[in-house]
């Protein structure tokens, strides 16, 4: 990893849009990575900077691009339930049904940890609820898992278009 790139992680990190933007040039590779394998927007996102977020994507950011456990920006955002940068993810191309290293998708994560708001936005925009993780656990069988009934209740009551 070059310094220029962990400069911008830690802009990134801090939220530190006039640093990115001092920081950034042309022909900065902004889905570089650091040492495990996290861009400057996974790190934004998942620091809940949504300004350093907009700005990375403005920039040319993958929103798709995973770390090294194939976890992506998107995914973070809704482990950690940040509505707002989820949305600015997925209106800017994220991948609503990306699975990471075990097959675990954005949803599987919003309802794991009971982000029943992020499970309600994701399927607001489409993702796919019938997806199975690598060990074949659904999304209803993750929120189960966890006690999240008022997340299994959201997901019965959607139905898709």
């Amino acid at each position: 990893m070059n310094k220029s790139i962990q400069h911008i992680i830690n802009a990134a990190r801090m939220g530190d849009v006039d640093a990115l933007k001092s920081l950034i040039t042309a022909d900065t590779d902004l889905n570089a990575t650091d040492e495990k394998g996290y861009t400057p927007l996974i790190i934004a996102c998942y620091s809940n900077r949504l300004e350093a977020a907009r700005y990375l994507l403005q920039a040319g950011a993958d929103p798709n691009v995973a770390d090294f456990g194939g976890n992506t920006a998107l995914m973070g955002a809704c482990f950690k339930g940040y509505p707002e940068i989820a949305t600015l993810l997925i209106e800017n191309g994220a991948d609503l049904n990306r699975q990471h290293g075990n097959g675990g998708t954005a949803l599987m994560f919003a309802a794991m940890f009971g982000r029943n708001a992020m499970i309600e936005l994701l399927l607001k925009y489409g993702a796919d609820k019938t997806l199975l993780d690598s060990r074949g656990m659904s999304v209803f069988d993750l929120a189960a898992q966890q006690g999240n009934e008022e997340g299994i209740s959201i997901l019965e009551s959607h139905h898709s278009a």
